[in-house]
């Protein structure tokens, strides 16, 4: 697990919740990543996190303390299930390859109309809340070192030719990435995206 990951829920207070956390949390960011920070109602979050306005203000303090805990639910899923995608890849380019895919997957369809939490994020509230963002500019740090990280590999290895510059080619993937996600709440179709992340992967050659 990489160490930009967040305490869940760092202010929760008193006994045990007896609920889900992580269930209900999944069920915030949904809210949120579909329907925006300022447009996600109260009323909308307790209906989907299956809890009453007091149990919700009680556990997280208000409408940001779900925010930031449904956030740093986002960025622990998603860090996990990355980290299972790129186990197989057998070198530095094809761990890259794996990864430019799977943001493509997410761009699409269902999932690339409700969008990224982190980019929403960074558009929505990083100007206006120096804590979202500090912690969107940690996700994005991540996210380019990861890059950076696989391409050093791909040298390394032989997989990723040496004239290839990491440092720019990390940073320009990491916004290929990001834009990916923002181009998926279009609704493409799965098929355009992919052929997009198929193209990316030229800034390798």
């Amino acid at each position: 697990m990489t160490t930009d990951i967040i305490d869940i829920a760092p202010k929760l207070r008193g006994r045990p919740r007896e609920f889900d956390m992580d269930a209900a949390l999944d069920e915030a960011l949904r809210v949120f990543s579909e329907r925006g920070y300022y447009a996600a109602s109260i009323s909308e979050l307790t209906e989907a996190m299956g809890l009453t306005a007091g149990s919700v203000y009680k556990a997280f303090g208000d409408k940001r303390g779900v925010f930031l805990a449904a956030f740093g639910r986002y960025r622990q899923v998603r860090q996990r299930l990355i980290d299972e995608a790129l186990a197989t890849a057998p070198n530095g380019y094809e761990k890259l390859r794996t990864l430019v895919r799977f943001f493509a997957e997410a761009s699409c369809g269902e999932i690339g109309r409700r969008g990224c939490l982190v980019v929403g994020s960074a558009t929505e509230l990083a100007l206006f809340d120096e804590e979202v963002a500090s912690r969107v500019g940690v996700a994005f740090d991540v996210d380019e070192k990861r890059i950076l990280d696989l391409i050093h590999l791909g040298h390394s290895d032989g997989s990723v030719a040496k004239h290839i510059d990491p440092e720019r080619t990390a940073c320009a993937l990491l916004a290929l990435t990001k834009g990916m996600r923002v181009i998926g709440k279009t609704g493409r179709e799965s098929e355009h995206m992919l052929a997009v992340a198929e193209t990316a992967m030229k800034l390798l050659n």
